[in-house]
Formats: structure tokens, C-alpha cells, sequence
């Protein structure tokens, strides 16, 4: 029974986990589980103490909400970082040479055969025109 320690010291209330004290009313009372705050009209956050004296929970939610917002700007920096790593990494320099991924490997290819095709093309072409200019003597 957590009433018993009323008007006595903090310590002595909070050795039972299941007790709050309230430095302001000097109480010492059952915790209201079915809540996760302790309600103003029971005790004021700034003089609810729990599990331990010097940390009321004014302070305890501020510095969880610090502690937590701090995470959260960890783990969204972090997730930036991936995003720019996955990106820089098609480009790995070592020196002054680039070693390409396979996408820009297979991009080069491409383009590779495709100058190859255009330049086959161009010399059909040219055979082309040149046997037309023979036959009717343009040449």
C-alpha cells in the first residue's frame, strides 16, 4: 500500500515500483496504470515522480522526445546516405581510372553496336550512290 509512505521521504515511496510520489503534495500513491501520465489532478507532471527521485516526468518527456527526435534524424540521414552511396557507387573511382558498373557496361555496348550499324549503313549507301553515278557516268 503505497499510501503509508505519504509525508515521508521520496526514497522510501518509490522502493515499491508500483508507487508515484508527489513532491509537491508530498503524497505517496498507487501509480494509475490505466494511464500512461499521471492526470494534472492528481499531480502535477513537474512533481510526479517515478522509479526514481530526480527525474520528474516534465523532464523525462522532454528528454524523450529529444532522445527520440534525435533517432529519427539519425535514421533519415542514414537513409540518405544509402540512397547517395547506391548512386555514387555506378562511378567507383580508384585513382584516375572509373570502373563502370554493369548498367553503364551494357549502356556502352549498346551504343557501341549501334555506331557500328549506322557506319555499315552509311557504307552501303555510299556503295549505293557510287554504282549510280558509274551507270550514268556522273562519276
Amino acid at each position: 500500500d503505497c499510501h503509508q509512505y505519504t509525508n515521508r521521504s521520496c526514497e522510501e515511496c518509490l522502493k515499491n515500483v508500483t508507487c508515484l510520489w508527489c513532491a509537491s503534495s508530498r503524497r505517496c500513491m498507487e501509480y494509475p496504470v490505466r494511464r500512461i501520465l499521471p492526470p494534472a489532478d492528481l499531480c502535477e507532471l513537474r512533481s510526479a515522480r517515478w522509479g526514481v527521485c530526480w527525474v520528474n516526468f516534465e523532464a523525462l518527456i522532454i528528454a524523450m522526445s529529444v532522445v527520440g527526435g534525435t533517432l529519427l534524424i539519425m535514421l533519415g540521414v542514414c537513409c540518405c546516405c544509402c540512397c547517395c552511396k547506391k548512386k555514387s557507387k555506378k562511378q567507383v573511382s580508384r585513382g584516375p581510372l572509373i570502373v563502370p558498373d554493369k548498367d553503364d557496361e551494357r549502356a556502352a555496348r549498346e551504343r557501341e553496336k549501334r555506331r557500328v550499324r549506322q557506319e555499315e549503313r552509311r557504307a552501303e549507301m555510299k556503295s549505293r550512290h557510287d554504282e549510280i553515278r558509274r551507270k550514268y557516268g556522273t562519276v
